[in-house]
């Protein structure tokens, strides 16, 4: 019996930053990042129709469909004298957990606005038994607004994305997916690509 399987990784680098501050070139120094709305969650990223495997196992062969490009990101309200990207996905780092606050100057994925998306393509699986495969790839997402405050002006406000796990997976679409919740990535991915009454599709 083949069951579902997962394996993830996360950003490369030698640290995160922590220091919500403005570079030397910006209108504004030192500016404060508050923020709200913070949203952290694994979203599906590519799924491969699924695929029939005989008693003896073998390489999957069929590729993943691509469903959700992840970038790096940060908008600011037009005109602002606002901090730079990096800066605020600095602070969004403390936030969430990615970095500590009495770290500066290192860099981090996280941060890297030019980062590209995980390959859907970096790599073979193979399956040792029989089954129906499905075969996914998941990160974990977050978006959050945010309030930026410097001096004397007007605060401004904007919204960071990044990502800080990449990952990828295989269910059986006749086993059910154990402890798995509405909007995750492998019951997303077993909708898809399995049969509608396949037990990988229910809750």
């Amino acid at each position: 019996m083949v069951l579902a399987s997962t394996a993830a990784c996360t950003s490369d680098g030698d640290g995160p930053t922590a220091k919500a501050k403005a570079t030397a070139d910006t209108t504004c120094e030192d500016g404060a990042y508050s923020w709200f709305n913070v949203d952290e969650r694994d979203v599906l990223t590519g799924v491969a129709e699924k695929e029939e495997i005989g008693g003896k196992g073998a390489r999957l062969t069929h590729k993943m469909t691509p469903l959700h490009t992840p970038r790096t990101a940060v908008t600011f309200e037009k005109g602002s004298r606002a901090g730079d990207a990096k800066a605020a996905l600095r602070s969004l780092a403390v936030v969430i957990g990615e970095a500590n606050a009495d770290d500066d100057g290192v860099s981090t994925e996280f941060t890297n606005v030019h980062r590209s998306a995980p390959d859907l393509d970096n790599g073979s699986t193979t399956i040792d038994g029989a089954g129906t495969i499905v075969q996914y790839a998941w990160v974990k997402q977050v978006t959050a607004d945010f309030r930026y405050t410097c001096g004397d002006g007007k605060p401004v406000t904007g919204r960071a994305t990044s990502w800080v796990i990449d990952g990828s997976g295989f269910l059986e679409c006749s086993t059910p997916i154990e402890n798995v919740k509405e909007g995750a990535p492998a019951l997303a991915a077993a909708r898809l690509s399995c049969d509608p009454d396949a037990p990988a599709a229910k809750t």
